[in-house]
């Protein structure tokens, strides 16, 4: 049977399958303009939050016994993964994350008022504020939420890095004897390996992964008990200390009170850090996705000095094409985590005096720069870096045709004189060797060690 639910502004009718209130209700009204609701994981991070309050409070003997009991069981519903459909706000809304607090807040008082045989709405047993949301303000807890819910996906993002570079580095040993023509500004340059390259990449990825890993320490810093303005108005010190040791527990995270709550209150500084390391992920990221795309380009008129795995057919009406899908995903999810990153700048930087109203924008935008890391480089990995492999022969071809190897006469004829060697090999489409031995410059056999491509890419004591 529908109720009937009060605020000061009014009231509204609430259908019986609907475990929110009437603050829910109201924002669905307002932000309903993404179809896209409240990420999981902060959803789950603030139902840890509210059921180490109630504990809290309980153990400093601001909560009765009973009401504390039935809500640490509707907080662990929840964590069990029931009820989800009941987090029904939009991701974009007004409010600093107030709709988001009280959608968990009306949930939980909702649940644990059905566990002690009382109807949805019967808030005078218990209250979505007076207790589910007691000594708490929606400014430290969806801050601290969100804290909580970045560390989650920071570990695992910096996990899949982690298995990235390995396969990088694998690639790089597998390829340690490909010998290819190097590349400067897209122009012929000194001969490589294809391993070195790959190496290059494991390199930058290793750095991704250390950033990455670093940031927790930060965000592990906390603003609960600060309340509405970092003050701490309602909120005990007994209380502050007691909520933070259960949160660690819940959490499995070393999390610590800020030491000057209302700077954790006021500047969301630290997200915009987490951002930026994201986005130098994603740039390295987009690079080795164009680098690939490069070499496998072809197959008859590209470079074609490696091959992708083949993931789909690449066209409609060309038969036989296969198109370099998986790192072309590489780049879309970069290009979406660099945009999510000027995002997260404007709204961290718009924040006004002692609240940043635009929390809800930062959570989303990093939540989701986060997971379609997380995901499209476990994809990267498994169904492109692990499956490439090496035209050795093209490569040899390339790396004997490039005119750079001159460079190896500099010391014997000087560098004009090299230059024209290079110009001649060009215009006739020659090797450098052939054009060497053409003109008698050298001997055979200093023309044959002095300009073989594998002596390039040995490291000269």
């Amino acid at each position: 049977m529908p109720r009937i639910e009060k605020d000061f502004l009014g009231e509204l009718t609430l259908e019986d399958n609907e475990l929110y209130g009437i603050h829910t209700k109201r924002a669905l009204k307002n932000f309903s303009v993404s179809s896209q609701k409240i990420d999981i994981d902060l959803v789950r991070a603030i139902v840890m939050v509210k059921k180490a309050c109630a504990i809290a409070n309980f153990e400093v003997g601001n909560l009765d016994e009973k009401i504390k009991d039935a809500i640490v069981f509707a907080c662990d519903e929840i964590l069990a993964g029931k009820y989800t459909e009941q987090f029904v706000v939009d991701k974009f809304q007004g409010g600093a994350g107030t709709s988001t607090n009280m959608n968990v807040n009306e949930v939980i008082a909702n649940i644990a008022l059905i566990y002690l045989g009382k109807k949805p709405g019967e808030y005078q047993y218990i209250h979505p504020i007076d207790h589910v949301n007691m000594s708490q303000s929606t400014n430290d807890v969806y801050p601290t939420a969100l804290r909580i819910a970045t560390i989650w996906n920071v570990r695992e993002l910096s996990e899949e890095c982690a298995e990235l570079q390995k396969s990088l580095q694998k690639k790089e040993h597998e390829f340690e004897g490909v010998i290819k023509a190097g590349r400067t500004q897209l122009q012929d340059a000194l001969p490589i390996t294809l391993g070195q390259e790959f190496g290059a990449y494991a390199q930058a990825i290793s750095r991704d992964r250390w950033r990455i890993y670093k940031i927790e320490e930060r965000l592990r810093v906390v603003n609960l008990g600060a309340t509405a303005v970092g003050t701490g108005v309602n909120a005990s010190l007994k209380y502050m200390f007691k909520v933070i040791e259960l949160l660690r527990d819940f959490t499995k995270i070393g999390l610590a009170r800020s030491d000057y709550l209302m700077d954790a209150t006021q500047n969301a500084d630290v997200f915009v850090e987490c951002s930026g390391l994201l986005k130098a992920l994603a740039v390295n990221l987009s690079k080795i996705a164009n680098d690939l795309r490069l070499l496998s380009s072809g197959p008859n008129t590209g470079l074609n000095e490696i091959n992708l795995p083949a993931a789909q057919a690449g066209s409609s009406i060309m038969p036989g094409k296969v198109n370099p899908v998986i790192p072309e995903l590489i780049n879309t999810i970069s290009f979406q985590v660099m945009s999510n990153d000027v995002a997260i700048t404007l709204a961290a930087q718009a924040g006004q005096l002692e609240l940043n109203a635009f929390l809800p924008l930062i959570a989303n935008n990093l939540l989701e720069s986060l997971k379609i890391l997380k995901n499209g480089i476990r994809i990267f990995r498994k169904q492109c870096i692990d499956g490439i492999t090496a035209n050795k022969e093209r490569c040899l071809e390339f790396a004997k045709k490039t005119p750079s190897i001159a460079a190896a006469l500099i010391d014997k004829i000087g560098y004009d004189k090299a230059s024209e060697i290079a110009k001649k090999a060009i215009a006739e489409n020659k090797e450098i060797i052939e054009v060497v031995k053409e003109l008698k410059i050298l001997n055979e056999n200093e023309a044959e060690a002095l300009l073989n491509p594998f002596e390039f890419v040995k490291f000269k004591e």
